[in-house]
């Protein structure tokens, strides 16, 4: 990849100027692996490789959910461990999302049984100084040194969950649990959208900790490394055999699974209606077909669409249109995929097609969640505004 200058440089990663492009970078990652902030440090061969294919992964995965992220290409084999990714910021905080007590949040709460689910999440700040071990920093303490402000803080804490949550879905339905995850922040520093707080710098295998069929002693994550008694040949080796294996798994994370919604209105006079479950539908990418088909005057015409479309889509779903129920009913009876009522707010129908879809899609399953988390920012932003003029923070 053509790079110009270096900028900075890291403990595990060095980032370039992008010639021609001001407003990004060529980030670069190395075969360089730490712990204990820096104190024990190695080189595992073909590590920055498996580093860049994973982040590009996951931020690819966050963006085709709608979060907001720096990535913008690059990360694979032919692209010599870097990635392109647009200029930030960077905000001297990692924030980390925990789903499982374990690490050091068991050790600063010994009342809390190593192992046990967190639920609600659990978000927590830390200071990025290597010298003084990344002091935890409170919410407050961050607005009050100037850090970020308060609707950073809220946005980050938002975001870091709506990351988590995305991830620990494509982790469950590879039999994985996913306990904690650190990102990070920057605002962006020019191009469009500048000045917005993007999700940026690296997601990597040293990033979480993932636990196979929840099992602590089945860790693929860093802390294999951190364990090692000694540092061998034979332990990195270990150590690296579990970092191709997530970079092979998180490789399918970023994969839509082809389905289809069927929108099927019993009259002519309702073709406006099913266009409207249609739009709302395209706006969180779900495709669909059209027919019209009555169980009054055309019961026969009803029962070769459901043949004809189960026979034709894997995934399907059906969402009825209909003054009585009467086609919903005769849909149900004769289908065995899910069928619906379009009733309501179209928005709300197509949030529905996306919530049983997305149990086998983490895409959908991720834009399901961002629409979720702006509906309650539109309902935060209306009532500040009411009170005392505020704006409110929308994630994509």
């Amino acid at each position: 990849m053509n790079k110009g200058i270096e900028i900075a440089r890291g403990k595990t990663k060095v980032l370039y100027e992008y010639p021609g492009q001001p407003d990004q970078l060529v980030v670069t990652q190395t075969d360089a692996i730490s712990s204990g902030d820096g104190a024990r440090r190695s080189e595992i061969v073909g590590k920055g490789r498996l580093a860049a294919q994973t982040t590009a992964r996951v931020f690819r995965l966050l963006n085709l959910c709608g979060l907001p992220t720096h990535y913008v290409n690059g990360g694979e084999d032919d692209d010599d461990n870097e990635m392109v990714a647009r200029r930030c910021n960077m905000l001297p905080l990692e924030v980390v999302t925990r789903g499982v007590a374990a690490g050091s949040f068991v050790k600063r709460n010994p009342g809390i049984q190593r192992g046990a689910l967190l639920v609600p999440r659990l978000t927590e700040f830390f200071v990025k100084d290597d010298a003084n071990h990344d002091p935890m920093i409170a919410p407050d303490q961050i607005v009050a040194q100037g850090i970020a402000a308060p609707h950073e803080v809220a946005a980050m804490t938002e975001m870091s969950r709506l990351t988590f949550e995305i991830l620990a879905h494509a982790w469950r339905k590879r039999d994985v649990l996913l306990v904690d995850l650190k990102v990070e922040f920057g605002r962006l520093t020019g191009g469009e959208n500048k000045g917005q707080l993007v999700i940026a710098d690296v997601i990597d295998n040293d990033s979480w900790r993932i636990w196979p069929q929840g099992r602590e002693e089945l860790m693929l994550d860093k802390q294999l490394f951190r364990n090692l008694e000694n540092v061998d040949a034979e332990g990195l080796a270990r150590v690296k055999e579990a970092y191709e294996r997530v970079a092979d798994l998180v490789g399918t994370f970023p994969v839509m699974r082809p389905g289809m919604a069927a929108v099927i209105a019993d009259d002519p006079a309702r073709m406006a209606r099913a266009g409207e479950v249609v739009a709302a539908l395209g706006q969180l990418g779900l495709p669909t077909v059209r027919h019209v088909a009555s169980p009054a005057t055309t019961p026969g015409y009803v029962l070769q669409l459901v043949a004809q479309l189960e026979a034709t889509f894997a995934r399907l779903m059906f969402v009825a249109v209909d003054a009585d129920g009467g086609l919903r009913a005769m849909l149900d009876a004769a289908s065995s995929s899910p069928v619906l009522d379009a009733v309501g707010d179209p928005a709300q129908v197509a949030m529905e097609c996306a919530k049983l879809l997305g149990l086998e899609d983490t895409v959908l399953y991720g834009r399901t969640l961002l629409m979720q988390a702006n509906a309650r920012s539109a309902v935060l932003a209306a009532d500040a505004a009411l009170q005392q003029g505020q704006a409110g923070v929308a994630f994509g």
